[in-house]
């Protein structure tokens, strides 16, 4: 279930990154655009739930790797 979770915040986060990306370079908000300007409620929904899984995605900064998890328990032996 995380995993999906992951992925789907993830996914969000680099929608929303590639919107700051135009507004940046373009001063072009798609998502905006998209749904009838910033203060729509539609906008202004999509914009929280990226928000949100920005936060989400702060938590894989500090979950051991599959990788990591291989590593310890191969020292172990």
């Amino acid at each position: 279930m995380n995993s999906m979770l992951d992925r789907i915040a993830l996914l969000l986060v680099i929608i929303g990154s590639l919107n700051w990306g135009l507004v940046g370079i373009f001063r072009f908000d798609f998502v905006a655009w998209l749904f009838g300007g910033q203060t729509s409620v539609i906008s202004r929904i999509v914009f929280t739930i990226v928000g949100l899984a920005g936060l989400w995605c702060i938590s894989l900064l500090f979950r051991p790797s599959l990788s990591d998890a291989g590593e310890r328990s191969d020292s172990r032996s």
